[in-house]
């Protein structure tokens, strides 16, 4: 009989050995280990998996202290049977540990090194420290999240640790594992979130290459420059989000607002897009956020509340879809989601196997041959 049973996760026996760090390096190993690797994140002494939160999750930990040659030698033994390697520090440094990509590479051949960086391995920045926002600074990313004659504002760390730095990581990672299927050799995974940024500011370049954007903030229809793409904020000192830009939305959105038979001048006119959000700020300031909620409940404009993170969690669709998995704590739950081999925010269990026992199961198969073979599953 044919076993239907789901697989925890697309990724079941890929090898993961992480080595500690802040921010997006930890968070592209939560999404492997989400989708079903198997993780050894390396510690500092002293540190432990609750430094990372949320985004520890899912992963078998170790405390080794990498300046000890005795203990670095037992990373390189993880290393040796591992899939890939994490590591989120700046240049040079996983080199003076004894631990970069010549050393992994050169006794784990098949090793996907995958490394993530603000700056990049190499580059007139390189070497110094920097924050999310400060590559953001520098791609041009900052000075256009801001509204006319206003200063930027930093748009959390979502665009570069997030999105531009760990997401870009995960892509660099599996994209490497699938050509490894080929080869059976692995590669470094240079990840920079200053790239990673540049790169979600693609459709952005591309309006400015078509004559479609404006260098000057604010001014633009997504970056709050129109009526129609905007946030305002209504009587009880909450907002409503509006992203009316197609016709037929912009028509419901018109309706919804009571304007549907006014004589107002064409949606695209850039000229009168300032005297166009005076008025929808006007109307909207008429009633609070959940009676203006009930007023675009049905019309399918592109309008929707803006709640807070606590209100974000007791949301009807969120709960529905389980987006979000209340616990003792609330945190994301795995996307994207699969039909056949779903994720699972605790990737092995609340209670993940101790070390020892991965590393003593790692070294009692052929830690020579890449999952990609040595599962059959990838």
């Amino acid at each position: 009989m044919t076993d239907t049973a789901p697989s925890p996760g697309p990724l079941r026996g890929l090898r993961v050995v992480e080595i500690a760090a802040l921010g997006s390096a930890p968070f592209a190993a939560m999404m492997l280990a989400d989708a079903g690797a198997e993780v050894l994140r390396i510690n500092r002494p002293g540190q432990t998996t609750d430094d990372a939160g949320i985004l520890g999750r899912g992963r078998t930990t170790l405390s080794l202290d990498l300046k000890d040659p005795c203990e670095r030698d037992r990373a390189l033994d993880a290393i040796d049977r591992a899939d890939v390697l994490i590591e989120g520090f700046r240049p040079g440094v996983m080199e003076r540990l004894g631990l970069g990509p010549d050393t992994c590479l050169g006794r784990n051949p098949a090793l996907i090194y995958a490394r993530m960086t603000g700056w990049g391995q190499d580059g007139p920045l390189a070497d110094t420290a920097g924050h999310d926002l400060n590559y953001l600074a520098l791609t041009g990313a900052l000075r256009s999240i801001a509204r006319q004659g206003e200063a930027p504002v930093p748009p959390l760390n979502l665009v570069g640790d997030y999105g531009g730095g760990g997401m870009l990581l995960v892509t660099g990672i599996l994209a490497a594992l699938y050509e490894r299927v080929s080869s059976n050799t692995g590669q470094v995974v240079d990840a920079a979130m200053i790239d990673g940024t540049s790169l979600l500011m693609s459709g952005i370049w591309n309006r400015k290459a078509t004559g479609n954007w404006s260098s000057e903030p604010g001014t633009n229809s997504i970056d709050s420059g129109s009526h129609f793409y905007n946030v305002y904020r209504t009587s009880d000192d909450a907002f409503m989000a509006v992203g009316s830009i197609e016709p037929q939305f912009y028509q419901r959105l018109l309706l919804g607002l009571g304007l549907a038979d006014a004589d107002l001048p064409a949606q695209q006119d850039r000229a009168q897009w300032p005297a166009m959000k005076d008025r929808f700020a006007r109307i909207f300031q008429a009633k609070t956020r959940e009676e203006w909620t009930v007023v675009f409940a049905e019309l399918d404009a592109c309008v929707s509340p803006v709640l807070t993170l606590d209100e974000a969690v007791t949301d009807p669709h969120i709960q529905f879809r389980n987006t979000l998995i209340r616990g003792e704590r609330v945190e994301p739950a795995p996307a994207p989601r699969y039909s056949r081999t779903p994720g699972n925010a605790g990737g092995h269990g609340e209670n993940p196997e101790p070390a020892t026992t991965l590393m003593t199961r790692w070294a009692s198969t052929d830690c020579t041959t890449p999952a990609t073979i040595r599962t059959g599953q990838h």
